[in-house]
């Protein structure tokens, strides 16, 4: 039996064999026209699922392949059928009463497949689970005329503080793959293990195959520690996706008679196309999954005092000429971050969020009544998650409330970490969201996270691994329960700028700090690329023109933020009146054309951006219209230029939109749709370019 069909693009076939194997011979851009050898058939798992003391049968290495009971799963029953979101099909195959469940969830219209495992225990006895895959395919390169190690590029997403989103691309060869036998011992696979998804690579992938010219590009759902691989088996390329595993990240699941377990979500794009075409499909999927708010619906621009501004010492006296600049520059929120709960240093005395009579001598609600009255947003920095070991509550709660390893509290950089199973935890974690909404009258909330707490906490847990999985899905229970009760309330999702930048937090925020990164200069290339892992209108970038700086510092910065969340920051009532006026000009742009940036896609006419480049450039398509962010660093070289390739073959329309009355060279060739751009070093600009 087989079930092949096509949805949104994407071609599907799976067999099930006589005997019951299930396996996956096809899922891709491309239609099914290839069959694997009988002899082969049976390593195309639909998933792989390992077990304590079974057999792992198969000449590995630290390779996730040959699991058991992965290998001895026979189909039990299917469903196909249609959802508010698309086409489902789930899949069940059995073990000694142990039921694995492939979930499959297609989109109307969009080339992304969600995908997980759930795993019933319908025995008498504790299966204890190791290893299960989110998502596995076999035979990336099958369609290829070349070797497996050729023709195509590995896009691996590094990142870290300061230097988010930074992607590579890459042969095999490079990472040090090659054919060498029929199969390896190599794999090329990336791993995070902690609080902390995003802190050396984005919890992303993408295998592009220039040969057929198809895609596969995934981002793994989750806060706690993930795990993907790409290695060969019977002179294939396979995929393997999932969340932590007893190997890399110490994670054991004893499933108990009638327990169930979900693993990490994962979607995977599959396109006709190359990277940025995935990355186009995986930003409308994100969109659906999100949680629906009036925030993503009408972007507003937020004013923050950390960034090169007061710096984490705020008070009331250095506040009020700030709120009465922001409210003249545009902004609609103003968000009093770090320092307003301590009289000096905080940091290791983080975790009763109650304000400093010192900062604010009239109270907390002097500044934050004063920012309403100028018609703005009160918010407040927060970092629930944390309670550092100088802080009075240490000494009066129970060490229950905090992650422990080994029989010790886990301490990370003078902080422990609150363990949100805790039902005490979440009743102090929901007094202080009360007192900050209901008492204060905060309307946006930034909610920081700045330590990573390690592979997790073994109290009421099988493993440290799955007692982090356990926590981190009881803390996005609780902000499910918190945005229902304070559905019109902003919670900004920060986490030392984007060290937790992924979709199960970002599928309930509206919006992401994606980076601390204090030089603006630096500033550009992460702002180029951030749309490869946040939605335009969720991404949040900062803009934080200098005291000593002149007009081009002030168009760089305001061109950074341009296109997606503006993060306004900076010493804005010091500034002069023509480099504020350029400001306000810049925030006046923003919100002309939010309403159209927020339902655009992502494009790079030159390819995404890195800190070494000279030219760098990012745009939204939004239809007949197309917004392009480009930034000159350094270099000698006087111009770039620009293929657009949206607009070849039709009449097109370019103007510099943001400044508008500042010189910028440039020329359209209207025969080959390309713009060329003359800047000199440390400037930018934003064109507008409309297709007839």
């Amino acid at each position: 039996m087989r079930i092949e069909f096509s949805e949104n693009g994407i071609f599907l076939c799976i067999q099930i064999s006589g005997d019951g194997d299930v396996q996956l011979l096809h899922l891709s851009g491309l239609p099914f026209t290839y069959s694997p050898d009988d002899d082969k058939v049976k390593m195309y798992r639909l998933v792989e699922v390992q077990e304590s003391g079974l057999d792992q049968n198969d000449h590995h290495g630290n390779k996730h392949t040959g699991s058991w009971p992965g290998y001895l799963l026979k189909y039990k029953d299917h469903r196909d059928y249609r959802n508010e979101n698309g086409r489902k099909l789930e899949i069940t195959q059995e073990y000694k009463g142990l039921l694995v469940t492939s979930h499959m969830q297609f989109y109307d219209g969009i080339s992304v497949v969600r995908s997980w495992t759930v795993i019933r225990n319908e025995s008498n006895d504790i299966h204890p689970i190791e290893y299960v895959t989110s998502f596995a395919l076999t035979g990336l390169s099958k369609e290829a005329a070349v070797p497996r190690d050729k023709g195509c590029l590995i896009h691996i997403p590094h990142s870290t503080w300061y230097g988010e989103a930074q992607w590579r691309a890459y042969t095999p060869h490079e990472l040090g793959y090659n054919v060498v036998n029929t199969f390896s011992m190599k794999r090329i696979s990336l791993s995070s293990v902690g609080t902390w998804p995003a802190s050396e690579y984005l919890p992303m992938g993408s295998y592009e195959n220039t040969e057929t010219g198809c895609t596969v590009t995934w981002q793994i759902e989750t806060t706690a520690s993930w795990h993907w691989e790409i290695s060969d088996i019977i002179e294939q390329l396979y995929l393997h996706i999932s969340g932590p595993t007893y190997q890399e990240s110490a994670f054991l699941k004893k499933l108990r008679p009638g327990e169930t377990f979900s693993s990490v979500p994962c979607a995977v794009a599959f396109v006709k196309g190359d990277f940025q075409d995935s990355i186009r499909e995986l930003t409308k999927y994100r969109r659906v999954i999100r949680r629906k708010n009036e925030d993503n619906l009408n972007p507003k621009v937020i004013f923050n005092d950390y960034m090169n501004c007061l710096w984490g010492d705020p008070t009331t006296e250095k506040l009020i000429p700030l709120i009465d600049a922001a409210a003249k520059a545009g902004c609609d929120y103003f968000c009093i971050d770090c320092g307003w709960y301590a009289d000096g240093y905080w940091w290791d005395g983080v975790g009763q969020w109650l304000p400093s009579s010192t900062r604010f001598p009239g109270g907390i609600k002097e500044p934050l009544e004063y920012i309403r009255s100028k018609g703005m947003i009160p918010g407040l920095w927060l970092e629930l998650e944390v309670m550092g070991i100088n802080c009075p509550l240490v000494k009066e709660v129970s060490r229950d409330w905090f992650f422990q390893r080994n029989g010790y509290p886990v301490i990370d950089n003078g902080r422990y970490q609150l363990d949100f199973r805790n039902p005490e935890v979440i009743e102090f974690a929901d007094s202080v969201i009360k007192r900050l909404v209901e008492d204060y009258g905060v309307g946006y909330i930034k909610m920081d996270y700045n330590i990573n707490a390690g592979p997790g906490t073994e109290r009421n847990a099988d493993s440290i691994g799955d007692g982090l999985l356990q926590h981190t899905r009881a803390y996005l229970e609780w902000l499910d329960g918190i945005f229902e009760k304070y559905p019109g309330l902003i919670i900004e999702n920060c986490s030392s700028g984007g060290m937790r930048m992924e979709y199960s937090h970002l599928s309930r925020h509206s919006i992401q700090s994606v980076t601390d990164q204090t030089d603006y200069l630096k500033m550009a290339a992460i702002a180029a690329n951030c749309t490869t892992a946040v939605t335009p209108e969720q991404a949040a970038i900062w803009s934080y023109p200098l005291r000593d700086g002149d007009r081009e510092e002030v168009i760089f910065n305001m061109v950074n933020a341009i296109l997606f969340r503006i993060h306004q920051s900076g010493h804005l009532a010091e500034l002069t009146p023509e480099r504020f006026e350029l400001v306000c000009e810049g925030i006046r742009y923003h919100k002309k054309i939010c309403n159209e940036t927020k339902d655009g896609l992502p494009f790079w006419p030159i390819g995404l951006a890195s800190m070494n480049d000279n030219y760098l450039s990012a745009g939204i398509d939004c239809g007949k219209k197309l917004y392009l962010a480009v930034w000159r660093i350094h270099g000698d070289t006087g111009y770039v230029l620009l293929p657009i390739k949206q607009a070849y073959g039709k009449n097109a329309a370019v103007k510099c939109a943001y400044p508008e009355n500042v010189d910028c060279n440039f020329s359209w060739n209207i025969d080959e749709a390309v713009l060329k751009v003359e800047l000199k070093p440390c400037t930018a600009r934003i064109f507008e370019i409309e297709i007839t």
